[in-house]
């Protein structure tokens, strides 16, 4: 099937030109598949019968995935949502919502980009999982539309969508900057471009490749360690002069898009969150203008402890005295897995196991060892 909901306005228009229908019915498509969220063409009513019955014969559908496991925080504010996909891939996408008195409650989407990860970040749930398969930019879509849809039900819409979910966004590029357009395009789904931050572990061809794409669309950077050979234990796929190479990527960002860049800033106790490691993160980010997020590590398979409140708020305060600008992240969600690292599909059989990280200044730990995966399902790109 091809799906309706990878068109992008202009290709919608195509479409239609090519069965010889007025411009128009472009417009009553989009106007449809993004403001009324069908689950199937034939609920695609502002078009005629005929047309419905003429595009199913060329091949044409809407795509949408189906809700396999909904679970609640106990404060309602937090809904993380097991979702399928047409092939069978399991993914996780989370809303989480602020109330604010006498409004509606600001509703921010967190989508995946792909099944599973391929950047092994030592403390992450999905990194644990190994990488199964890119997602589709329809599929990504298809995670806002299905939340859209639950929220209408309440009166209530979405307001802002991340990038933070399952996956590396700049390792399935193509498909996150089309996601991208169609969740932005004002004949599409529509959210402002300042609604929209695209989270990547420091993929340094991709965000300078998302710099020159002319989006206003925030940037975070997953850091985690303010020198090489930390970071490096705890993201594996990190090169030698990381560090580096995303502060000059961060700086060109910021000059292409005139959008601040964030730091994620994940502190595990007894690794990264030192009052020594704070100072060097200071003296590295004194006057860049970076805003910090600081982030206590969740738990995860991975056996890594969160630190205790006085110690995160040391490291905050380090930071903050050296004119950082920092926040110390608003937990949602921890009690249902849908925190910060992890999503974690259990249906999937894709494991990584990790050797238990080193303290500083010790030996690095082996790289990760991957489990393979199951016979019946096997790695797809």
């Amino acid at each position: 099937m091809n799906d309706l909901y990878r068109l992008l306005p202009d290709e919608a228009d195509a479409l239609v030109a090519s069965l010889g229908e007025p411009a128009y019915r472009a417009d009553q498509l989009l106007r449809a598949l993004w403001h009324t969220f069908p689950a199937s063409l034939d609920e695609v009513t502002t078009l005629p019968a005929a047309l419905r019955a003429r595009l199913a014969a060329e091949g044409w559908g809407v795509g949408a995935a189906s809700e396999m496991r909904r679970s609640v925080s106990e404060d309602g504010n937090t809904t993380k949502l097991l979702l399928r996909m047409d092939d069978g891939t399991l993914i996780e996408t989370v809303l989480m919502q602020y109330p604010e008195p006498g409004r509606h409650p600001r509703s921010t989407v967190c989508v995946s980009t792909q099944a599973g990860c391929a950047m092994g970040c030592v403390f992450c749930a999905t990194g644990q999982m190994g990488f199964e398969r890119n997602l589709k930019a329809e599929e990504v879509a298809a995670q806002a539309v299905h939340i859209a849809r639950v929220l209408r039900a309440r009166g209530e819409h979405i307001t802002n969508i991340v990038f933070m979910g399952m996956g590396e966004p700049l390792a399935n590029y193509g498909e996150t900057i089309r996601a991208v357009r169609l969740l932005t395009d004002r004949r599409a789904f529509g959210l402002a471009q300042r609604a929209i931050t695209v989270s990547t572990v420091g993929v340094i061809r991709g965000i300078d490749r998302l710099a020159a794409e002319n989006l206003r669309i925030g940037l975070a950077i997953s850091l985690h360690a303010p020198n090489d050979a930390l970071r490096q234990q705890l993201v594996p796929t990190a090169g030698p002069h990381s560090v580096g190479d995303i502060m000059a990527a961060a700086r060109r960002y910021f000059t292409a898009t005139g959008r601040r860049v964030t730091f994620e800033y994940a502190l595990i106790d007894g690794v990264n969150d030192t009052p020594p490691l704070a100072a060097e993160l200071a003296r590295l980010l004194r006057g860049s203008g970076i805003h910090v997020n600081l982030i206590p590590v969740n738990p995860t398979a991975g056996g890594f402890r969160r630190p205790a409140r006085p110690r995160v708020l040391a490291f905050e305060r380090i930071l903050r005295e050296a004119g950082v600008n920092v926040t110390v992240r608003v937990e949602k969600g921890s009690e249902i897995a849908a925190a910060c690292g992890q999503l974690r599909t259990r249906e999937s059989p894709a494991r990584v196991d990790f050797e238990p990280l080193t303290p500083p200044g010790a030996a690095s730990p082996p790289a990760p060892r991957r489990a393979a995966l199951a016979p019946s399902r096997s790695p797809r790109q």
